[in-house]
């Protein structure tokens, strides 16, 4: 590390100073997702290690009770929508109260297909972003509720990942964005450098410690390190 310092000086130059910090190398998108419907695990597709992209569907509950009203609810409105086409080729021989009783029943049908639409999509579970399944924590027959979420996969971005670093807070005043980050990996000698990218606004209580950010990639979540901040 003495020799990550002297680099550090020496890049900034002699009016610089070398602030020390740890990091965490995390994921910069994390999501616990779970179903929000109730049902019998059907499928899994995914497993811990998966890649996946946005929108891919990585689990199905059972929902063939939840197909057969959406069935039922398309035919509906199919029928609502040609008695109300009817009713309009011969609006001016019917009264208008009749009209507006075959309107009724048309939007009431077409709310109805979209509530049913809204049931049978939540039966799948997706994506939400490009990332890896970091976690899995149901098995194909769970019963899972809708009423008490609980999480069934863990995704974290796999490429976009950052270095949280941590560092004495009497610093507050002489970190910024933008300062150069010199660091090492745990267990590595070879050296890299980053730059600071966020900087969080408030103090650990308890560690008396601040946080800040820098972006980087090709780099396994979980690792860790130490490194020096370079300001002037």
């Amino acid at each position: 590390m003495k020799k990550l310092l002297l680099l550090t000086l020496l890049t900034l130059g002699l009016n610089a100073q070398a602030i020390y910090a740890t990091f965490d190398v995390v994921a910069n998108q994390k999501a616990n997702i779970a179903f929000n419907a109730s049902g019998v695990v059907e499928k899994i597709y995914v497993d811990i290690g998966s890649k996946v992209k946005k929108g891919d569907i990585i689990a199905k509950l059972d929902n063939n009770d939840t197909l057969a009203l959406l069935e039922s609810a398309k035919n509906s409105y199919q029928y609502a929508q040609k008695d109300l086409d009817r009713q309009y080729r011969v609006r001016n021989i019917i009264e208008e109260a009749k009209l507006d009783a075959y309107r009724h029943k048309f939007n009431n049908a077409k709310h109805q297909l979209s509530y049913q639409q809204i049931l049978y999509d939540r039966t799948y579970l997706k994506a939400p972003f490009d990332g890896v399944v970091s976690d899995k924590r149901i098995e194909i027959g769970d019963v899972v509720s809708g009423m008490m979420l609980s999480t069934a996969f863990v995704i974290e971005s796999h490429e976009d990942i950052v270095l949280q670093l941590k560092f004495d807070s009497k610093y507050w005043d002489s970190v910024k964005v933008g300062d150069i980050f010199q660091y090492k990996l745990d267990g590595s000698n070879q050296e890299h450098n980053g730059t600071i990218s966020k900087l969080y606004p408030t103090v650990d209580a308890k560690t008396r410690m601040l946080k800040a950010e820098v972006k980087a990639k090709d780099i396994p979540i979980g690792l860790f390190g130490s490194g020096y901040i370079g300001v002037k």
